[in-house]
């Protein structure tokens, strides 16, 4: 009885049999047809009550099994009317407003608006309240980002740097509540200054979380930079190209991440930014992992801003010395008839504008922040106030970045777009 031999040709994936036939193999994996489920696509929703998707955000998402095939953010759950509200409000009164938009950087919010309306009226603020909103202002840098950081380490699976973020915000929380009365609604600005000076003793505070901070940073970079896990899920998903980027009218660290060098503060500098040493960290290729690391030097870069800021901080008046615009100190009010006229005067009336519009922007924790404000001849209230905020616009690309992606991809690159939708519904 003769033996039969089997020869295997790995290069074609089939067995030859007797003569150099060729006969079907179990281990080809072409030659095991695949089963035609014959299946509809499924629609979920992902939110609005949902934590991944940071805020009371819809995602309408379309599957094929756990590809998305579409997905359509639908916003509006958390609208405010804050562009509304601002036309019934004099200019002052608008700057709470301005916090709630962006409960996670609010002094950002707080001192673009009131440089657009001072730009508006042609007011030069002094040279010790431009260093000191620029202070305030990389100081809620960090503080939005280490928010991301944070949440987003949540989303991907790590605990660990999400308690050291929030253990670092808190102590900005207590800069905040020192300077403000509050941690979060801050309402720090005015309209040709400050609602106060400095305290005592808050730089001492501040530069104590300065020279600590950075440690942390570094641990968490630790932890996440180099984590096979965090790289799996972040390297190559939800990449955009630098043209691409541009044509969705991205800003911000999202759209630096794709090799933009894009930023307010280099390209069309506000309070003396221009004269600060500082570089912008740029990505490569666009994706979550080159938006995580954009952060991350951008943290490590407003340290450096602030280090600068706390050097040059001038001695000085915090306001602008004009009664028609600045409020008289409380002393004043109270044992000078004509200084309490004028403290009357400018929380009853407001203050008066000349006619025109003016369109302000920084370089916010999110992007691009835009403040536009019309005033007619003599108006204590805006004619229309119209907000170009950052996350509304960067939401849109949502669709394109996730299509073809896992569902578990969706939620991080959601992630690692930054969005808050208190600006977004506002």
């Amino acid at each position: 009885m003769s033996t039969k031999t089997v020869e295997i040709n790995v290069a074609q994936g089939r067995e030859m049999g007797p003569g150099g036939s060729a006969v079907p193999s179990p281990l080809a994996p072409f030659d095991i047809p695949e089963p035609d489920l014959g299946g509809d696509r499924m629609l979920i929703n992902i939110g609005p009550q949902h934590p991944a998707t940071h805020g009371v955000l819809r995602l309408v998402c379309e599957l094929d099994g756990e590809t998305v095939t579409r997905v359509k953010p639908d916003i509006g759950y958390l609208h405010s009317s804050f562009e509304k509200l601002g036309e019934y409000r004099t200019w002052n009164q608008i700057v709470p407003l301005t916090d709630r938009m962006d409960y996670l950087a609010p002094l950002i919010y707080n001192c673009a608006f009131v440089m657009s309306v001072e730009q508006l009226m042609g007011i030069q603020v002094t040279e010790r309240c431009k260093v000191v909103r620029v202070i305030l202002m990389e100081l809620d840098r960090i503080f939005g980002h280490l928010l991301w950081l944070g949440t987003t380490a949540i989303d991907v699976g790590a605990f660990t740097p999400f308690l050291y973020s929030f253990q670092q915000r808190e102590k900005i929380y207590t800069l905040h509540e020192a300077l403000t009365g509050a941690r979060i609604t801050t309402s720090a600005t005015r309209v040709g200054g400050m609602m106060a000076d400095l305290p005592e003793g808050w730089l001492d505070d501040l530069l104590e979380f300065l020279d600590r901070f950075p440690k942390t940073l570094d641990e968490v970079d630790r932890l996440l930079t180099g984590n096979q896990i965090h790289i799996g899920r972040t390297q190559g998903v939800g990449a955009i190209s630098a043209d691409e980027a541009i044509n969705y009218g991205l800003t911000g660290p999202n759209l630096r991440a794709s090799g933009v060098a894009y930023d307010l503060r280099k390209d069309r500098p506000y309070y003396d930014y221009e004269t600060y040493d500082f570089e912008v960290p740029i990505g490569e290729h666009g994706d979550c992992y080159d938006r995580y690391l954009c952060r991350m030097e951008e943290m490590r870069q407003s340290v450096r801003i602030l280090y600068q800021a706390m050097a040059r901080l001038p001695e000085g008046p915090i306001n602008v010395e004009d009664p028609n615009i600045s409020l008289p100190s409380k002393t004043d009010a109270m044992s000078d008839m004509e200084s309490m006229i004028h403290h009357f005067k400018l929380i009853t009336e407001g203050i008066p504008a000349p006619e025109g519009d003016c369109y302000g922007a920084v370089e916010g924790s999110k992007g691009e922040l835009g403040m536009y404000v019309v005033a007619e001849e003599g108006g204590t209230k805006p004619v229309r106030w119209r907000v170009r905020p950052p996350s509304f616009v960067n939401l849109s690309v949502i669709p394109k970045l996730a299509e073809g992606h896992l569902v578990s991809d969706l939620i991080m690159i959601n992630a690692s777009l930054d969005i808050v939708l208190g600006e977004i519904d506002r």
